[in-house]
């Protein structure tokens, strides 16, 4: 007797399949993409699923690598994307031409204001008002308004915004209201949520290495902490890749052997090849047989001992030992 045909999966169960088959790093991507009454179908689909075909899985893939090929996916905010792309090629004043029948958002308003017209209006700003409006533009615009504010404001600003956490919803409107920038209400009640330590360092990236060490040693004197954490803000691991040579000698002489090993785990290999080759070739094929070694190991211990040789590196710069790349036009220690 024949066996009965096998029944053919729904389109959702399809996407459930696909979805349940990747790595969670490569499927997160394509449900950031899914409006959320799809997301809410596969999620009913995927506790009505119990199993499938023997050849199912083959099938769901041979049809997306099918349809891949004969169309292409249009990510959503389409327009979104092409007029920033047409202000970075033709300036905002043409671009708002172009796009004249969607008025110019409120904070693109304020990022399209000159840096000495914007520093201007904030001279006699609150530090708490003028961080909290630094905290909504790019880096780099934050960085060139914080730089022509006065020399004793500076660090005032950059401590209240290297503080933040979030801030209520309405101080936003009063700033841009103050700046003819309003930006969209977030609702009566609502906060907007500011990583204000990663903001911070992005800024002192940004600036020259002499501004930005200034700045830093003027938030040291009051507040420490605040200033500790924007320093490890600045430098993540992969961030090594950018130091030279004789600093990676230096570095490498205090980070135990075993730290070093369980760090390069998950090192790109263009910074896994900067290690070695600071080391002697013996030393180098050592770490390498102890990688293999290793085994699997939780995320969470390679990411602190990452973390453990970032903090020896700041405090060797600090020492003047190692010099680390980055910051602005120069070198920032």
């Amino acid at each position: 007797m024949a066996p009965p045909p096998q029944r053919e999966l729904t389109g959702p169960e399809k996407a459930v399949l696909l979805l349940l088959s990747l790595d969670e790093k490569a499927a997160a991507p394509i449900v950031s993409e899914l409006l959320p009454d799809h997301v809410k179908r596969l999620r009913e689909t995927a506790l009505q699923m119990k199993s499938v075909p023997t050849n199912a899985l083959h099938a769901v893939y041979s049809e997306f690598l099918s349809k891949t090929g004969e169309s292409v996916a249009v990510p959503r905010d389409g327009v979104g994307i092409i007029r920033r792309l047409s202000a970075r090629a033709l300036g905002e004043s043409q671009t708002q031409n172009i796009f004249e029948d969607k008025p110019m958002s409120p904070l693109d308003r304020v990022a399209a204001a000159d840096d000495d017209v914007l520093a201007g209006l904030l001279v006699n700003e609150d530090p708490q008002l003028t961080a909290a409006l630094l905290s909504q533009l790019p880096p780099e615009k934050s960085a060139a308004v914080l730089a022509l504010l006065p020399e004793a404001s500076r660090p005032l600003v950059l401590t209240r915004l290297g503080a933040m956490r979030e801030m209520p919803g309405h101080l936003i409107d009063e700033v841009a209201s103050a700046l003819a920038a309003e930006l969209p209400e977030p609702g009566a009640g609502g906060a907007i949520a500011v990583d204000g330590v990663t903001r911070s360092a992005a800024v002192v990236r940004a600036l020259s290495k002499e501004v930005g060490e200034l700045l830093l040693s003027d938030v040291e004197a009051e507040n420490e902490l605040l200033a500790a954490e924007i320093r490890q803000a600045m430098y993540s691991f992969e961030d090594l890749k950018l130091i030279d040579a004789r600093s990676m000698r230096e570095l490498l002489k205090a980070v135990p052997g075993d730290r070093l090993t369980l760090a390069i785990k998950t090192a790109s290999p263009e910074l896994s090849n900067h290690i070695f080759s600071g080391m002697s070739k013996r030393a180098a094929e050592r770490v390498r047989e102890d990688l293999e070694l290793l085994g699997a190991v939780r995320l969470a211990e390679v990411e602190a001992a990452q973390q453990e040789i970032v903090e020896i590196a700041l405090r060797l710069a600090a020492e003047g030992t190692v010099s680390l790349g980055g910051g602005g036009q120069d070198e920032f220690v």
